[in-house]
């Protein structure tokens, strides 16, 4: 039990907790942008795993880092683009369609693994880029500053993206097309424009953070790789009351958990009873993310379709 609080340890669970957030900003940060717009896409978790197979794919095949994560992009498109009609076009329930869309790139993402690899083998995927000067600082450099690319991007995205909403013109029609579409589109914005743009952004997010977890942190791909992160990060936007910062720490909070409770398991450090309930934590604080976000003002058009002239 003392192993659980020595200095190694403690800073092991930072910089795991720090790597692991990674995917659940990326997916998180795109998702937030579809629901302020007034989308929900519970599909997040199947675009990830098609994300994260055709990085991984890609890389393969190529040896190219790029193209993976370029594919990675298209295919998460594509995939918003699907959801983007069914929930702008066709008016579907929002909960239902991406639903969906989840089994679909489960099912795909398993198909084609076992199709055009068969098995899983390890890449070469995206390598620690240690800061000059800050990665030499005692403790803190080790915990932020000596992590691969995807990692230092995943939360330079959290500035960009608060600056969008809340500072540019593209992000007051957002705001406007997820709380007043009535008043937006009476105002000359397209409100289905601005959600097609929103959904097909949290799919190329989404088609990231799968990437990420293929070519990036963990070097290769297995059925059903995300266990329902994708959800977790669905979560998190209400946990982080539909704000880049709030999303943030509700990654690092998610990811800090996940990675103490993966140290348990690793270092044996505690009895097995007790090694069961903290793998139950991550899921535990879904749970209560999904609680304290329902206090939180959402989008009053949230999951609500549009149509010109209905109100």
């Amino acid at each position: 039990m003392n192993e659980l609080f020595t200095l190694p340890v403690l800073l092991g669970v930072l910089y795991s907790g720090v790597r692991l957030a990674t995917p659940y900003l990326y997916a998180a940060l795109g998702e937030m942008f579809a629901q302020r717009s007034g989308v929900v896409n519970l599909g997040v978790d199947g675009i990830m795993l098609m994300g994260a197979f055709t990085a991984f794919f890609i890389v393969t095949n190529t040896g190219s880092l790029a193209l993976g994560m370029l594919g990675a992009m298209l295919i998460g498109l594509l995939m918003g683009l699907l959801m983007s009609f069914v929930s702008v076009n066709l008016r579907a329930v929002q909960g239902i369609s991406g639903i969906g869309l989840y089994l679909f790139g489960l099912g795909l993402s398993s198909l084609l693994f076992k199709r055009l690899l068969g098995s899983t083998k390890a890449i070469d995927g995206f390598q620690a880029i240690p800061i000059p000067f800050l990665s030499d600082l005692p403790y803190v450099g080790d915990v932020f500053f000596k992590h691969n690319a995807l990692v230092y991007v995943a939360f330079a995205l959290v500035p960009v993206a608060a600056f969008v909403l809340n500072r540019t013109t593209l992000g007051l029609k957002i705001r406007a097309a997820g709380m007043k579409p009535e008043a937006a589109d009476s105002l000359g914005v397209s409100v289905a424009g601005v959600r097609y743009f929103c959904v097909c952004l949290g799919g190329v997010m989404a088609g990231v953070a799968g990437a990420s977890l293929s070519i990036g942190l963990i070097n290769l791909f297995q059925e059903n790789m995300t266990s329902g992160l994708g959800f977790i990060a669905v979560a998190l936007v209400y946990f982080g009351g539909w704000t880049p910062v709030g999303v943030m720490v509700g990654a690092l909070l998610f990811s800090m958990v996940n990675a103490f409770q993966l140290w348990v398991q690793v270092k044996d450090i505690l009895p097995s009873s007790y090694r069961d309930f903290v793998v139950m934590l991550p899921y535990v604080l879904t749970i209560v993310a999904l609680v304290f976000g329902r206090r939180a003002r959402q989008p009053t058009a949230l999951s609500k379709p549009f149509s010109r002239g209905e109100n």
